[in-house]
């Protein structure tokens, strides 16, 4: 089974590549947008994502496609009229982000070079064009919907109108705080993991490949198959440590040993474009030590006394204390992991780290648990206080108990009904024409305006 849906898998991104490949080659316009046209060839491409994903094959997929790239010529001409731009800076991250999704599924860069028939930087200046063009129309659409915001009044005429048995309902969700405290360890215990970097970096200096070393050693998952290469990335994608590194050296320079908050690393620079830059990378992780993790629980337990005693609020404590950057910064309270950007401290039980299911389920809203040794998903371990905050029960939707949730889909209700607005008006005044072939999809009803 897992062969076949490996060769299933290389077959629809080999079809992906191949229609990128062949797309100057069709020359049948399937739509005219003012001034601008969308080739066949485009939508047979997203298409050819489409199924590359994993989707079930659905010929009708295609309105909606061509529906979206009439969007976004509509928005991109709007943007020249506004001067709507995004730097090339943006650009080329965007390309990176893809190449290196691309280069995953391909099994290399290599292989990727392979299926497209040229070279990676012959491949980025094909799509070049087509990716900053989505990047403005993202940014133009963002400038439409920059002003919207709903009223305390639109919320509850929103709610209002929602029939009563259409109310969705809601299981048991929780607000928890927490603080979480990692075992640091002392130079002695830290020079254990930067000698075994240190002997990779003398390896390369006498004449080891790098690529080799790293795919052999390196921690980083994401970058070891791909001989430690990050691809381009800019400063603000990089920890600060890293980055301060990366942008002092000089091509094929390799560097000190350096530490960051994910270990050791050893770099080495392959090329710098401007305030990007190429490097690959060597990383060996830190692991707690049995001395490192008592340590942590003695601070725990302090900590925990504390509160206690009512010596220091749980907010105050986990500003000071913990070292989840993701939390310490606003009381300690935990966000929905799976609506992140509602920032909603609201969590359903079921959505739980399993521990910290464990831990909260038998809680008193208000009570504090005692310190407990907790391993995230990512494997790191460290030592928990959890505080909980507020229990709401299993219940239909309620304007009083769910105003956050409520406040979220009004606002995006009249998000989107700001830009259908937009572009209502926009279609009208806006030369389209759509080929025969789809002039009975459903969701292109009224979008041409010119005679066929």
């Amino acid at each position: 089974m897992r062969k076949t849906l490996g060769i299933l898998a290389g077959l629809l991104f080999f079809t992906l590549v191949q229609v990128s490949a062949q797309k100057k080659s069709l020359d049948k316009v399937a739509a005219v947008v003012g001034s601008s046209i969308i080739l066949q060839s485009e939508i047979e491409l997203q298409y050819a994502q489409y199924l590359a994903q994993g989707n079930p094959a659905n010929p009708d997929v295609k309105c909606s496609i061509l529906q979206s790239l009439l969007s976004q010529k509509i928005l991109g001409q709007q943007a020249i009229i506004d001067s709507v731009t995004v730097t090339d800076d943006q650009i080329d991250s965007e390309i990176e982000r893809r190449l290196r999704a691309m280069t995953g599924r391909a099994g290399g860069q290599e292989r990727l070079e392979e299926f497209l028939g040229r070279s990676l930087i012959q491949y980025k200046d094909e799509i070049r064009p087509d990716i900053k063009e989505m990047l403005v129309a993202q940014k133009m659409q963002a400038k439409i919907t920059e002003n919207v915001a709903v009223t305390p009044l639109e919320i509850k005429r929103y709610f209002d109108a929602i029939p009563k048995d259409s109310l969705p309902f809601f299981n048991t969700e929780v607000e928890i705080a927490e603080i979480f405290l990692a075992p640091k360890l002392n130079k002695q215990e830290k020079e254990v993991f930067h000698d075994k970097a240190e002997v990779l970096r003398l390896r390369i200096k006498n004449g080891e490949d790098f690529a080799t070393l790293a795919r052999l050693y390196s921690q980083d998952p994401g970058s070891a198959r791909e001989g430690g290469d990050l691809g381009f990335m800019d400063r603000t994608s990089l920890v600060k440590e890293f980055a301060a590194t990366a942008f002092k050296l000089k091509p094929g320079e390799l560097s000190q040993v350096i530490e960051t908050e994910f270990g050791f690393h050893v770099l080495q620079l392959i090329e710098r474009r401007g305030e990007q830059v190429n490097v690959r990378h060597i990383l060996i992780k830190t692991e707690p030590t049995p001395a490192s993790l008592d340590r942590a629980k003695a601070h725990a337990d302090s900590i925990y006394q504390q509160l206690i005693d009512k010596k220091i609020d749980f907010a105050a404590a986990a500003s000071l204390h913990s070292d989840n950057n993701d939390t310490k910064y606003n009381g300690g309270m935990m966000l929905n992991a799976e609506n992140v950007q509602s920032r909603t401290t609201y969590i359903p039980t079921d959505k739980l780290d399993p521990q910290v299911f464990l831990t909260v389920d038998t809680m008193k809203v208000g009570s504090i648990s005692k310190p407990f040794l907790f391993t995230g998903a990512d494997g790191k371990q460290g030592y928990r206080i959890l505080s909980l905050k507020s229990k709401t029960g299993p219940h239909r939707a309620s304007l009083e108990q769910d105003y956050p949730k409520i406040k979220e889909v009004a606002f995006e209700d009249k998000n989107n009904r700001t830009i259908s607005e937009w572009f209502e008006k926009r279609r009208k005044i806006t030369y389209i024409k759509i080929d025969t072939e789809y002039q009975t999809c459903p969701e292109l009803s009224g979008w041409t305006t010119a005679k066929n």
